[in-house]
C-alpha cells in the first residue's frame, strides 16, 4: 500500500520540479504544468498519462485506476487509488508523469543516473 510520503521526496528531487499547495492539496509542477496531484485526503493520485492509452490501463486494473472527471477528460490525466498501489509502482507513475512535462534530455539524464528505476 502506497501512501502521499512513498512519493512526496521523489516529487521534489526531480529536475525542474516543486511541489505546491492549492487549496490545501499536494501538486508537483514542472514550470506551470502540473503532472501529480493529490486528493485533500491523499488517498488518490492524480497524474499524467497520454490520452491515448488511458482507457486501456483503467480496463486492465479498474480496481486500481480511475479515469478523470469529465472537465478533466480533456487532460492527459489519470486517477489511481494510492492504497491500491505499492509504493515502487507509486514512485514509477510519478517518473513516468514527470518524463511527459520534461525534454527528452533530462528523462534520458535520469535514466543513466537511475539505471535501476526510480526505486
Amino acid at each position: 500500500m502506497a501512501v502521499i510520503e512513498d512519493v512526496r521526496a521523489l516529487g521534489t528531487e526531480l529536475e525542474r520540479s516543486y511541489p505546491v499547495y492549492v487549496r490545501g492539496a499536494l501538486r508537483f509542477r514542472v514550470g506551470q504544468i502540473v503532472y501529480v496531484d493529490f486528493s485533500l485526503d491523499e488517498t488518490i493520485m492524480g497524474f499524467a498519462f497520454p490520452k491515448e492509452e488511458r482507457a486501456a490501463l483503467v480496463a486492465s486494473e479498474p480496481h486500481k485506476f480511475h479515469l478523470p472527471s469529465t472537465s478533466e477528460m480533456r487532460f492527459n490525466w489519470v486517477k489511481a487509488d494510492l492504497s491500491t498501489l505499492d509504493p515502487p509502482e507509486a514512485r514509477e507513475l510519478v517518473v513516468d508523469a514527470w518524463r511527459m512535462v520534461v525534454p527528452q534530455k533530462l528523462s534520458r539524464a535520469y535514466d543513466l543516473a537511475h539505471p535501476h528505476g526510480p526505486g
